[in-house]
């Protein structure tokens, strides 16, 4: 089993050096790409995770790491069979039309991949008509929807009443969050889901997915 507390250590640092050297070593070693993944990496995310959600780490931490666990990756994807395989879940990301904030989508992003899920992010700026697409493509178990500004805010209502008439199948749940969003707001329009940080977020589709 590997030592969570040591790519915790590795993803925590300025150079991709040592996480580079910690993967190697362990495919060295002789260990599954998805040990290395989940043990390893995803583990020492988790930590880092819980931290954030603590404040005892801020967002250019959450940053650093996310782009030492997108080296990790890199490396291991060749042992990766599909690149997929033992995947948590699959989740459309998204901030909805008429919005093009991204910094809280995108640190969803980086934890939602950190914690496991495949995540198709489809950018700034979305429509419902992509969300729909996206979804029907990629068969997500999971839509989430960013919104920073109130204006904007009822664009999820309308995305989530157009998922629930649509024919896909099975249909997926979906999350929303954002500054200004909240879980009453959340309930009235209809989501499955709310986050009102990217920690609580994953910790959201984990249930929703039935992993946690």
């Amino acid at each position: 089993m590997l030592d969570a507390q040591e790519f915790y250590k590795a993803l925590r640092e300025v150079d991709t050096a040592p996480i580079e050297e910690r993967v190697k070593k362990a495919v060295s070693q002789g260990l599954s790409a998805q040990t290395i993944l989940n043990e390893g990496m995803i583990g020492g995310m988790s930590i880092i995770g819980q931290e954030f959600k603590c404040r005892d780490l801020w967002v250019p931490d959450v940053l650093l790491a996310a782009r030492n666990m997108h080296r990790g990756i890199e490396i291991l994807k060749p042992f990766l069979a599909q690149g997929t395989q033992g995947a948590k879940g699959k989740i459309v990301l998204g901030t909805v039309k008429g919005d093009i904030h991204d910094i809280g989508k995108n640190l969803v992003s980086i934890m939602m991949s950190g914690s496991g899920f495949e995540v198709i992010d489809l950018g700034i700026d979305v429509p419902m008509e992509k969300f729909l697409a996206a979804a029907e493509e990629h068969k997500p178990q999971i839509i989430g929807l960013s919104a920073l500004l109130t204006t904007t805010m009822m664009e999820m209502s309308k995305i989530i009443e157009a998922v629930k008439a649509s024919s896909l199948s099975p249909k997926p749940r979906v999350m929303i969050g954002g500054a200004p969003v909240t879980e009453a707001f959340a309930k009235e329009i209809g989501a499955d889901g709310y986050g009102a940080d990217a920690v609580s977020d994953v910790e959201g589709a984990l249930k929703l997915v039935g992993k946690k």
